[in-house]
């Protein structure tokens, strides 16, 4: 295996460093003696295959002993000290790196996830090649993910589709990206992905006769022209036919572009000259031209897209690019590690300019607070489509998909932003709340007279840039403002949600977030409210678990309610207690919870109320969990179920939308003879569908069974029981 990774790498880089590949590969294995993977197979297989994934990409030396040793500080009993006294601060620096993100532990939690995000954001600003080594290591793991169970699978794979595949698209490294991506829609719809698989296989043999004869057709008409070339076939990947298919709403037989076709040559102006002979061809179709020699994307993809009608009347699309276009096309970033040994100067200077956006994210790290606001930031900015505009003095600008002249205003300067009145678009004046379309060109209107943004431009903007600027400004200039708006924004959700909290214990509070939070005093704290540079969300949980537990016994005898029987009404009366036996009592009377609807087969622990007799609830239950102030009231309880009961609960299933979602799903429910007492559902703006249902069933093992069935149904991404 060293032999093979040291030819691999001469292929490419004849000067690199092969006696600290050498060492790198001896330490690790013997460091990781003795350890082994889920597939049986010896554990420093998956470092060697990490490295093999960064050669690919050509990266430098540096970076592929890093590479053999990313598991090292996290998996084994040698640290930090001990890599860097072997390797130097370079290496161990990259470990360490590494080593903290493979830390992480990504949940299900929006929260947890955004915080982790952050902290691989910091991660990638001190080193890129850190999360290009996390990209290697992530590949590698998603091609061994066969070997863990169902729902391990499924995890990791929205877990990758949703942040190291956008990551890996960000840089450029189209490669991964898709490996990425098809691999995640493998074990996210695995009966969508073979279904796909088949029917691309069936497809492959005609289209790609079709292509060889567009290329012979185009190869010899650039030969007239003198112009060297190098033209292949380039297939679809798996996950974006998927996506057009389910996000466009088109069926198999409606998706052309299995196949492009990739033209490489010299020079750009070879590429604008293939232009006009593809076009001299076949006819174009009008607008699906993209010129991104022009006008790169953010991760630097050069290229011309052009879609034509075939000779069979078929579209398809042509790609025109030099090659250095095609290596940073298929490595990005990475790219800029070829034959760079010894030159890390040159290569800071080279990709400073193009990870200018990695600043941004770092400066909106210092500003934004709450994680969960950072990582829709990152979602806008990060991950969406592009738009491309102009300056009158004809500068490209781009902007997240759906941006409006106040983003664009705020691109050029936060002092142009903060002085807006209006905008011309091609000439003419448009509202503030315009959506720009590509090819825009953009003129802001100032005024020395101008008061500063509204905050009603929070709602407009598209950009995380402009809304961070937009909250700096509050921030610096409307404090007093912004005291009172805060304030008065948690007075009125604690009136809204009708907390009983006494004034000096919430300010006593506020003044403990405060400081927690990095505020001086609760002042701070009211104007970050007031501003945006605090959400709610990171105050009022604090808040509702004060006032509960200012409340907390009639907070306990106020939610509860009785099963529902399935005797008729005049045996309610005598079913109610029956389903429950209190130890030490008989004929007292019972209810269920309805905060946590505890059902036959949870753990249930009894709560003696005030004339009310007893409540019952499940031992996780929110309101009892660590109550100091209930404890001597709770009394042991046990299941006694012998009649016909049956018990809401409420479940939350979470799918991707597609037709027939709930068709299917109530078929499930029909078929298990299982009633609905309630249905609510909504998409979220990620085309995700969640459905709240309260249904009746008999006991724990009857939900188990039925979450089972319905998780099997495709695109069910979670399932799980809702308490309040």
């Amino acid at each position: 295996m060293l032999e093979n990774l040291i030819s691999k790498i001469e292929e490419y880089n004849p000067q690199c460093d092969v006696e600290l590949i050498i060492r790198a590969y001896n330490f690790a294995e013997n460091a990781h003696q003795g350890q082994y993977r889920k597939s049986g197979e010896r554990y420093f297989i998956h470092p060697v295959e990490v490295a093999k994934i960064l050669i690919e990409l050509q990266m430098d030396s540096s970076t592929i002993a890093a590479g053999l040793l990313h598991d090292v500080i996290e998996d084994t009993n040698y640290g930090y000290e001990k890599i860097k006294k072997e390797f130097g601060l370079e290496i161990a620096d990259l470990v360490e790196g590494v080593t903290k993100l493979t830390r992480l532990s990504f949940n299900s939690k929006e929260e947890r996830q955004a915080e982790n995000l952050r902290k691989m954001v910091l991660a990638m600003a001190k080193d890129i090649r850190v999360i290009l080594i996390k990209l290697a290591d992530r590949l590698h793991n998603m091609r061994t993910l066969r070997y863990h169970n169902d729902e391990k699978r499924k995890e990791k794979a929205i877990e990758t589709l949703e942040i190291f595949a956008p990551i890996a698209h960000r840089l450029g490294i189209s490669r991964i990206k898709w490996e990425l991506e098809d691999l995640c829609l493998r074990y996210i719809d695995p009966e969508g992905y073979y279904e796909l698989v088949e029917k691309v296989a069936k497809k492959r043999r005609d289209r790609e006769e079709f292509i060889r004869d567009v290329i012979a057709n185009l190869k010899d008409k650039l030969d007239e022209f003198d112009i060297e070339n190098e033209i292949t076939g380039r297939p679809k990947h798996f996950y974006s036919i998927y996506r057009k298919m389910e996000y466009q709403g088109k069926s198999f037989d409606e998706i052309f572009d299995f196949l492009a076709v990739r033209v490489i040559v010299n020079s750009v102006k070879d590429c604008y000259g293939v232009l006009g002979v593809v076009h001299t061809i076949w006819k174009p179709i009008p607008g699906r031209f993209k010129d991104y020699i022009a006008m790169p994307k953010p991760n630097m993809y050069q290229s011309l897209h052009t879609t034509v009608i075939g000779p069979q009347g078929d579209p398809f699309e042509i790609q025109i690019r030099t090659m250095e276009m095609h290596q940073i096309a298929e490595y990005g970033i990475a790219a800029h590690w070829k034959y760079k040994e010894g030159k890390t100067d040159t290569v800071e200077q080279q990709t400073d300019v193009k990870l200018a956006w990695l600043r941004q994210m770092l400066e909106w790290e210092k500003e934004v607070k709450d994680p969960k606001e950072f990582m829709e930031s990152l979602k806008i900015d990060l991950f969406t489509n592009e738009v491309f505009v102009f300056t009158p003095k004809g500068e490209v600008i781009n902007l997240p998909t759906g941006s409006t002249p106040i983003d664009f205003a705020y691109k050029i300067h936060s002092g142009v932003g903060n002085k807006c009145v209006g905008a011309k678009v091609d000439g003419r004046i448009v509202p503030i709340d315009y959506k720009l379309k590509n090819g825009n060109i953009v003129q802001i209107l100032t005024s020395s007279n101008s008061v500063g943004p509204s905050r009603d431009w929070l709602k407009i903007v598209k950009s995380s840039q402009a809304k961070t600027k937009i909250k700096q400004w509050f921030k610096k200039e409307r404090r007093e403002e912004n005291i009172d708006k805060g304030q008065e924004i948690i007075d009125k959700e604690i009136r809204r949600l009708g907390l009983n909290i006494p004034p000096a214990q919430l300010q006593k509070l506020l003044i403990s977030m405060a400081r927690k939070l990095g505020f001086s005093n609760e002042e701070d704290l009211y104007a970050a409210i007031g501003y945006g540079g605090i959400a709610l969300t990171q105050v009022m949980p604090k808040i509702k678990e004060a006032a509960r537990k200012e409340t907390a016994q009639e907070h306990v005898v106020e939610k509860e309610v009785q099963p529902v029987p399935k005797e008729n009404d005049r045996k309610k009366k005598e079913d109610v207690g029956q389903g429950v036996r209190v130890k030490g009592i008989d004929n007292i009377m019972v209810r269920f919870s309805r905060c946590c609807n505890p059902v036959p087969g949870d753990n249930i622990v009894g709560y003696i109320t005030r004339g009310r007799g007893v409540s019952i609830h499940r031992k996780d239950c929110p309101n009892i969990v660590d109550n100091i102030e209930i404890m001597d009231r709770f009394i042991e309880v046990e299941w006694n179920i012998d009649k016909a009961i049956s018990f809401q609960v409420e479940i939350q299933i979470k799918a991707t939308d597609r037709k027939g979602l709930l068709s299917e799903l109530t078929i499930v429910l029909a078929e298990a003879k299982i009633p609905i007492n309630g249905l609510n559902a909504r998409i979220t703006k990620e085309r995700t569908a969640i459905f709240n249902m309260v249904l009746e069933i008999n006991d724990i093992e009857h939900l188990d069974k039925l979450m089972q069935k319905l998780k099997n149904l495709k695109g069910v991404i979670d399932i799980f029981r809702v308490t309040t």
